[in-house]
């Protein structure tokens, strides 16, 4: 059995939605009418920025959508990227379970821009149950970047051998993988439960 001292969680996809990824932007595009293909090229030019938190959000809207004079606001747009985000209770309720025994300290690894990660970490109620949320527009640099794990590793003064990551993307565990850390690939809470439970020999509810 590996002595796990820190559980790093990842946020969208694993806690709840992801916040403005694919999916979510052609949510937007559906509902605003806007040119897919304008659009998707508009948020690649700064959304590196906006995530490593170089830029606002009123920047990025300024680049990705209001260039040009629109038939909604800008607030009715921002409202709409907040409700993109979804919690996924089961694994909250995991991470909930976990955070009560004093073995563990959990954090959070996520990409986000610092608007959508506020809110999110909020809409979820997840601020009681992690230590730290250690997220890209904070970091200046993020997932899968090597540079992300080992600034976290130090700011948790986590060692990668005690410290167990959970991602559902396999390219953001590899690096880590490759730094020591042990690695844990999320599909659904059940699975999610049932290999925690196995690799930390525990047993948990919830999921």
């Amino acid at each position: 059995m590996t002595e796990i001292r820190h559980i790093f969680f990842d946020i969208g996809g694993v806690l709840g939605s992801n916040g403005w990824d694919r999916e979510q932007r052609q949510c937007a595009v559906e509902h605003f009418g806007l040119n897919a293909d304008d659009f998707q090229w508009r948020h690649e030019e700064v959304v590196g920025e906006w995530e490593e938190g170089r830029i606002s959000i009123d920047e990025y809207l300024d680049v990705a959508v209001f260039y040009t004079e629109r038939q909604f606001s800008r607030e009715q747009f921002r409202r709409f990227m907040c409700a993109q985000s979804v919690p996924f209770e089961q694994t909250i309720r995991l991470a909930r379970e976990l955070s009560k025994d004093p073995r563990y300290t959990l954090m959070t690894l996520n990409n986000e821009s610092e608007d959508l990660n506020i809110y999110r970490i909020e809409h979820f109620g997840i601020s009681q149950i992690f230590e730290a949320f250690i997220s890209s527009c904070w970091m200046g640099v993020r997932k899968p970047i090597r540079r992300f794990y080992q600034r976290a590793l130090g700011i948790a003064h986590a060692t990668p051998e005690t410290s167990l990551f959970i991602d559902d993307r396999q390219q953001n565990l590899i690096p880590a993988s490759s730094l020591g850390m042990n690695v844990m690939l999320f599909s659904t809470a059940e699975q999610l439960r049932s290999e925690l439970e196995r690799f930390l020999d525990l047993e948990l509810s919830g999921a």
